[in-house]
């Protein structure tokens, strides 16, 4: 398989399991050992580099669909007064602060955890299943997040630092069931995590880790493109499902794929 239809691939992968809560590390990971299964040549080398970029894609794709709310919190962080825009503005900070304090202090033991760890994977998505399970039977509110229930989000996301955990699922399931209104926990969780992505970004570009090859750049495009328009659908799409309580659909999903990663890792 050539290198630019395996990055299409890893970035629609990436732009889908970004915003739907069915876990993007966890795929990703499953779908390289699956794509060097098959032949496929030159992604392990640029992985890091490849991840950063379908990353940053998704990223930017969310600042596009809220645009509006990014506004909002850097006026709410300009203006210094206890306003709506300030504490919405503190709440995304309180619930950064889990996961970066897990990613500074235990980033070696994090970095182990990747690399076709298949079996951690697939127990992974089950746990997912079970939580996206669990918050679609928790009853519909109209409640906001509070301070309080940020720093709880908060750890929900530190935990999904865990390769098969989905960082969306996570967030949103912990959000629902605390009460919080579902379109307003769908919003809050895909606001929260731009800050990191672009900070894990800056960390990984200045650490010296990543190499500059010119005949990485027509993959990487592809990839991006592949991952960005993507993740303008999945996110709207997201948004909608969470309103009408369909997660449960994706917890039969999380289920399926997370037995059989265990069971093919088995075989």
């Amino acid at each position: 398989m050539s290198s630019v239809l395996a990055a299409i691939i890893l970035g629609i992968i990436q732009g889908l399991t970004e915003f739907l809560p069915v876990s993007s590390s966890g795929h990703l990971e499953i779908s390289t050992f699956i794509l060097e299964s098959f032949g496929s040549k030159g992604l392990p080398e640029e992985n890091i580099l490849m991840t950063i970029v379908l990353h940053s894609a998704t990223a930017l794709s969310t600042l596009v669909i809220f645009r509006n709310e990014v506004i909002q919190i850097f006026k709410g962080l300009l203006q210094f007064k206890w306003n709506k825009e300030f504490r919405f503005s503190l709440k995304i900070i309180i619930s950064m602060l889990p996961a970066v304090l897990v990613g500074v202090i235990f980033n070696e033991q994090i970095d182990a955890l990747f690399g076709g760890r298949i079996l951690l994977v697939g127990s992974m998505l089950i746990f997912t299943g079970f939580l996206l399970f669990v918050a679609d039977k928790a009853k519909s509110t109209t409640q906001s997040v509070s301070i309080g229930q940020s720093l709880i989000i908060g750890i929900a996301q530190a935990i999904a630092i865990l390769p098969g955990i989905s960082r969306s699922g996570a967030t949103i399931s912990t959000s629902v069931i605390l009460g919080i209104d579902r379109e307003k926990a769908a919003r809050f969780s895909f606001l929260m995590v731009v800050p990191l992505i672009f900070g894990k970004m800056a960390k990984e570009i200045f650490s010296g880790k990543i190499a500059s090859e010119s005949a990485a750049l027509i993959p990487l495009i592809a990839g991006f493109i592949a991952a960005f328009i993507t993740g303008l659908i999945a996110c709207k799409w997201m948004i909608s499902l969470v309103k009408k309580s369909q997660l449960k659909y994706f917890s039969y999903y999380c289920f399926t794929i997370g037995i059989l990663a265990i069971i093919f890792t088995v075989i």
